[in-house]
């Protein structure tokens, strides 16, 4: 059972960027970006190419993979992936990451209570929109923090398979959740628009928890489709105890419109593989934990 690590403080340039968030309109600038990489225009293939070029990304593992196969940017963004790009590891007792991405933290949750970064604290209730009888289901369990940077697959998998209970919409900022900001902002991922969905697995229960950001204000579940910000900053539930949806592990779940974050909850029963760690690349389908 491995203890998160911390990671350094935030430094003078952390808190400047980070300062420079505060003031913008935030949701207004994501709606436009929304609207900017669903147009289909004769400057797409061009963006899509450089954006390539610039993130360096490996388009041999995509299922179409040149720049004029998709319809607009988001379409290339949210790229599927060959069938065999990433095998799923098949042992029951396997947990396997929901994403491509870098892991920010992982560890323990100590008695309700989630490493941020270095100095940075906060609390599953906070995570969870304040759903008390949810979050002390998690109170002393595990947590794994996993951030998509531009480069990434932005595809969301199940890491077991689940049968979903719940599904919870928080409003809120949208504040980058690139390293920077996760160092210098208090509560980033509580502060922050969210998705909560809510699974039974035979093990136990766990949460996936997607965290909206900057040019992310369009989180999609593969249940529900394209969930909307609330500016009227009212949480929305969604019960589907009586709709009888299982996932499969390794199946498709939601994605993301650009980078943002996926914090993954779960009981006292899964143990971390000791070498998946902070600052870890790892990939969807790959084993970072066993259910015990």
């Amino acid at each position: 059972m491995n203890k998160a690590k911390p990671d350094s403080e935030a430094g003078w340039r952390d808190i400047f960027l980070s300062a420079l968030l505060y003031p913008l309109p935030q949701h207004w600038i994501s709606r436009l970006v929304f609207r900017l990489t669903r147009l289909r225009t004769p400057i797409k293939n061009p963006a899509i190419r450089w954006f390539i070029r610039h993130f360096q990304i490996d388009m041999s593992e995509a299922l179409l993979d040149e720049a004029d196969h998709y319809p607009d940017f988001n379409a290339f963004f949210t790229r599927e992936l060959k069938n065999d790009a990433r095998p799923i590891d098949a042992n029951s007792e396997a947990l396997v990451s929901p994403v491509d991405g870098t892991v920010s933290q992982i560890g323990v949750i100590d008695q309700g209570t989630l490493i941020q970064a270095k100095g940075r604290h906060y609390s599953v209730l906070d995570l969870l929109g304040g759903q008390r009888s949810l979050a002390e289901t998690f109170i002393n369990g595990r947590f794994a923090t996993i951030y998509l940077s531009p480069r990434d697959y932005h595809r969301i998998h199940m890491p077991l398979q689940g049968k979903l209970e719940k599904m919870i919409y928080v409003p809120g900022r949208l504040f980058s959740v690139a390293p920077h900001t996760t160092r210098a902002i208090p509560n980033l991922f509580a502060r922050n628009e969210r998705v909560v969905s809510y699974f039974e697995n035979s093990s136990g229960p766990f949460v996936m928890v997607l965290v909206g950001a900057i040019n992310v204000a369009a989180i999609e579940t593969s249940w529900h489709g394209l969930i909307k910000s609330n500016h009227q900053n009212i949480i929305a539930e969604y019960d589907y105890s009586d709709r009888n949806i299982e996932l499969l592990k390794g199946q498709e779940m939601g994605r993301f419109n650009l980078g943002s974050t996926v914090i993954l909850l779960t009981t006292d029963k899964v143990s971390w593989l000791p070498q998946i760690d902070k600052e870890k690349k790892i990939q969807y389908g790959q084993r970072i934990g066993t259910v015990n």
